[in-house]
């Protein structure tokens, strides 16, 4: 899996600046890599395993070097009578390489991350432990799932280093990560819709997946969670029998007519990206369906958008749903601009 290596590389170098989504990628990697796990001597400890050195680097530098700093600043600025007698919390997290044979007798190598010192105040701090009901949270935290698109990107990017998979040259073009539960299948689901990408949850023996298999939706969030060049990378290793990208088939257009609609539909894919970026989840499903096709086939026509709903629907149908929808979140665009 060379591609799913330099893609776990290529993340591992982004330092968001962005507190809140440095927690929401560090909070996916735990969820999705691991979580709070017991010990044979009734110690908490919270930890991920990675197939990727570079990911387990970055989660513990983010814990040492970050969330202490700033869980830190956060009690201090408490009132002076909550602080009294209260512990300044302390993260501490170690790297842990794990060996193990497989049936096929191949060594592979792993890497745990591991905090036991403080890990259930890292969860909480993380928003995979609730305290008021005692209970571990079982998808994605509240204010990930709610948050801001920078908190959705940094999400999928954890989820992805913590237990993603994509397809190599030769094979039939997939991208995939696995989950620890169905709630949090559900909800890396949602996140993806969020970033106006069609994900898909399924089972397969034991375990839930979520998982894209539309060449250019791939593409898309290669690039949205940070791994342009590893975008590219992949997009030259599709089989055959697949799509190429817009670049490429613009090269054999010779006529010029064809030209000006790629180019519009173009424009089109974008305008309805950020429409989806505007408004998140506040979008009427037809409106949604209609933009989501425009996303997942950024060069077809009107007339084969309205062939590829379902139920089939005409051009001006589909050119209707589209204009509605830039126009609500133009609307709601011009009301955040004005402070409404």
């Amino acid at each position: 899996m060379a591609l799913l290596d330099d893609v776990n590389s290529e993340l591992a170098t982004i330092n968001d600046d962005l507190p809140a989504a440095m927690v929401a990628q560090a909070a996916a990697m735990f969820q999705f890599g691991g979580g709070l796990r017991q010990t044979s001597s009734k110690q908490v400890v919270l930890f991920a395993q990675f197939d990727s050195l570079e990911a387990a680097k970055w989660l513990r530098n983010a814990i040492v070097n970050q969330f202490q700093h700033q869980a830190q600043e956060v009690a201090k600025r408490q009132p002076l009578h909550e602080q009294n007698g209260a512990k300044q919390p302390k993260f501490d997290a170690v790297i842990k390489s794990v060996r193990r044979k497989t049936p096929q007798g191949q060594i592979i190598q792993r890497y745990n991350v591991v905090v036991d010192h403080g890990a259930m105040g890292l969860a909480v701090w993380l928003g995979l432990y609730n305290p008021r009901i005692h209970r571990v949270v079982r998808g994605l935290p509240p204010e990930i799932v709610n948050g801001k698109i920078p908190q959705i990107k940094a999400a999928w990017r954890g989820a992805f280093m913590a237990h993603g998979r994509i397809s190599d040259i030769g094979t039939a073009g997939y991208l995939e990560v696995i989950c620890p539960t169905h709630e949090a299948a559900l909800a890396l689901q949602g996140a993806a819709h969020r970033l106006g990408i069609s994900a898909k949850t399924r089972q397969v023996r034991s375990s839930e997946r979520v998982t894209l298999r539309d060449p250019d939706a791939i593409e898309r969030l290669l690039n949205l969670i940070g791994a342009p060049q590893s975008a590219r990378e992949w997009t030259g290793k599709r089989t055959d029998g697949e799509p190429r990208g817009k670049t490429n088939r613009l090269a054999n257009f010779d006529d010029a007519n064809m030209r000006r609609s790629a180019k519009a539909a173009a424009e089109a894919t974008e305008k309805v990206r950020n429409a989806f970026e505007i408004l998140g989840d506040d979008i009427p499903p037809k409106l949604r369906a209609a933009g989501q096709l425009r996303l997942d086939h950024r060069d077809a026509s009107l007339e084969e958008l309205g062939r590829l709903a379902d139920p089939p629907i005409s051009k001006d149908a589909i050119a209707g749903r589209i204009r509605r929808l830039l126009q609500k979140a133009e609307k709601v665009q011009n009301a955040r601009q004005q402070g409404l």
